[in-house]
């Protein structure tokens, strides 16, 4: 599996980054997470607010902190 964090490294990036690592960590699931920050690499993606958080290229959440239930509805599917 993996997750890609998109933001340019705000507070909010950064807390969306560290509880998408809780939950791997608690659900013990394996999983690679890639925090991607460059504009341009970020639009590649077609989204244009941040955070957004990607999951095997699917687009699971933008402009928003996830909570942990809905990151563990994420990858439990």
């Amino acid at each position: 599996m993996k997750i890609k964090v998109l933001g340019r490294g705000c507070a909010k990036c950064n807390l969306t980054e560290e509880i998408i690592r809780q939950v791997l960590l608690e659900e013990r699931i394996d999983a690679q997470v890639e925090k991607v920050t460059g504009f341009k690499k970020i639009a590649a993606y077609g989204v244009f607010l941040t955070p957004s958080v990607l999951i095997d290229g699917e687009v699971k959440c933008v402009g928003r902190i996830p909570k942990k239930g809905e990151i563990r509805d994420w990858l439990a599917k």
